[in-house]
Order: structure tokens, then C-alpha cells, then sequence
């Protein structure tokens, strides 16, 4: 029933993409490390946000429009959404720190990964920054009031079980952790990756799975009309949507959750999308209304 319901929305959004044209896809999957990116020498990143943390110019040279201050009045006043930007741009530097294991309640799996760069090198944590950045600004124009695991504003990490442990602690309405993936060439278009039900050790994602699935489907479905880009061709059998219990950022977590694998790095399509500023605006205005959706219910 909860998968139909994605075909319906995702799905839906995607037919009306092909009826306008194709503008490319995105993608998600493994992560790729062991390469030298362009900027693994840089720490905080930069792209597409000044030191304040807001979109400025991106990549491609546009600038990004300024935005009005939050509305402490707008729809989801008193809501708290904790956004996560995947991995750091300084992991690269700090290998002995995010290989140390931690308990994801399932076992033991590293605290961080370097996350995965475009044969280029433009970093996923240059572009999950970026994106996330675009996603705070839309957020607090409607009122929300949003927290972030990190904002380039540590040398390293933070580690998957301290990213639960901050949006837990935050009581969040929703969390959402921005990601793009290292897949195979030809392997393209997003996925929204949702808690499956665990209940061990540390990890009991039982009260979360249903309106975790629910936060997935909406953001899913608006990310296919924002951005026009397709569901993966690789996972999820065309629905944007995966369930996996291995990943300790969701085993973790208390309250509503889920990560988005907006594009895969690899293929050349995608990662022209990726490092289009104008691409990622559209990315983070599908994230935005997804949320949205999902908390004015």
C-alpha cells in the first residue's frame, strides 16, 4: 500500500517531467573515497554560500536570488527541522578519526565516510552543503526553525551516531540528510532512503518507520516535480524509495527521518546537474516543499 502510494506521487511527478522534456536525473548508491579531490586540501567549503552559511553565487556563476528574512509567523512556526549535511570537506584529512568505529545498534561501522566527488572532484559534502544551506533559507521563510549536524564549521564529521544524537536531542519534526551517490556510469536519477525496523541493541526504529516513510514519500514526489528528474534506474524499482537497516544515522534516530541520494556523482548527466547552482536551488526547493508537505500533514 505504501509503495503504491509512491508510485502514485514520484511516479506521477515523472510523467508530467517526460511530457516537458528531459532536463537529466540524479542517482544514489555506494560511496566512493580513495581519490585525491579538487579541494581535499580546503576545510570548510565555500561553494554556493558565504561564511554565514547562505547560498550566494553558485558553481556555474549565477547568483543565487537574496531572500527574505524567516517568518516567525509562516506555517510551520514551532516546528524544528534538523537538516544533515553528508559527510565533511575535511574528512579527506582526518581518515584516523572517521575510520574509528561506532555502535549503530545493528554492530560496529565507521564514523563517517569521505563521501564521493564527480570525476572532476567537486566534493559531495561541497554539494550537500550547498544544498543544504539553499534547504535552511527556504525552510525559515515558512517559519520553521532549522538546525544542521554541521555547517563546514568543524574540521571533521561529526560521526553517524552523533548526527542521530542531534536530532534527537533537538526533538525534531523531521530530519532529512542530504547526500548524492558514487555509482557506475549510466546509473541514474534519485532515491530517498528510508528506516527499515530495527530493534536492537542502541536501535529501536520501530515508532519512526511509518511517518518516516511518510516524510520519504512526500519529499520523493516534490523532488520529482522541482527538480524534473527521475526516480533511480538502479534501486527501488522506480518508486525513488529504499528501506535499509544498515545505516546508523536512521537505526539511531527517534524521531521522523530520512537521507536523500540526490544524483550519482559518477555518471557524467548527473554530476552536470550537480554542479549546477541552479539545479541545486531547484533540489533544495523540492526538499523544502516535501517537508512542508509532510509537517502541515
Amino acid at each position: 500500500m505504501a509503495v503504491a502510494a509512491v508510485v502514485v506521487g514520484a511516479v506521477a511527478g515523472w510523467g508530467v517531467w517526460q511530457a516537458v522534456g528531459d532536463s537529466g536525473g540524479g542517482g544514489g548508491a555506494d560511496r566512493a573515497a580513495g581519490q585525491t579531490p579538487r579541494s581535499a586540501t580546503n576545510a570548510p567549503a565555500t561553494s554556493g554560500g558565504s561564511p554565514s552559511g547562505e547560498p550566494t553565487a553558485s558553481d556555474d556563476g549565477k547568483k543565487a536570488s537574496p531572500s527574505p528574512s524567516p517568518s516567525a509567523d509562516g506555517p510551520l512556526k514551532g516546528k524544528v527541522v534538523v537538516v544533515d549535511p553528508g559527510h565533511n570537506p575535511g574528512n579527506f584529512q582526518h581518515t584516523t578519526e572517521i575510520n574509528r568505529k561506532v555502535n549503530i545498534g545493528t554492530g560496529m561501522k565507521e564514523c563517517d565516510t569521505t563521501g564521493t566527488t564527480t570525476n572532476d572532484g567537486y566534493l559531495e559534502a561541497e554539494f550537500t552543503l550547498d544544498v543544504s544551506r539553499r534547504l535552511r533559507t527556504l525552510l525559515e521563510q515558512q517559519g520553521a526553525t532549522v538546525e544542521f549536524t554541521q555547517d563546514g564549521d568543524r574540521p571533521w564529521g561529526p560521526c553517524i551516531d552523533e548526527r542521530a544524537r542531534i536530532g534527537n536531542e533537538a526533538e525534531a519534526d523531521a530530519v532529512v540528510s542530504i547526500h548524492a551517490d558514487g555509482s557506475g556510469t549510466g546509473n541514474r536519477g534519485f532515491h530517498v532512503i528510508l528506516p527499515g525496523s530495527v530493534d536492537e541493541g542502541a536501535a529501536d526504529t520501530r515508532p519512526i518507520v511509518g511517518p518516516s516513510r511518510a516524510l520519504g514519500e512526500r519529499i520523493a514526489g516534490k523532488f520529482v516535480r522541482a527538480t524534473g528528474t527521475a526516480p533511480s534506474n538502479y534501486v527501488g524499482d522506480g518508486t525513488g524509495l529504499v528501506t535499509r537497516q544498515d545505516l546508523g544515522g536512521l537505526n539511531l534516530s527517534t524521531v521522523p527521518k530520512v537521507f536523500i541520494e540526490c544524483g550519482n556523482m559518477r555518471d557524467s548527466n548527473d554530476a552536470a546537474l550537480l554542479t549546477s547552482g541552479a539545479w541545486r536551488q531547484k533540489a533544495a526547493q523540492g526538499i523544502s516543499e516535501g517537508i512542508v508537505s509532510f509537517l502541515r500533514g
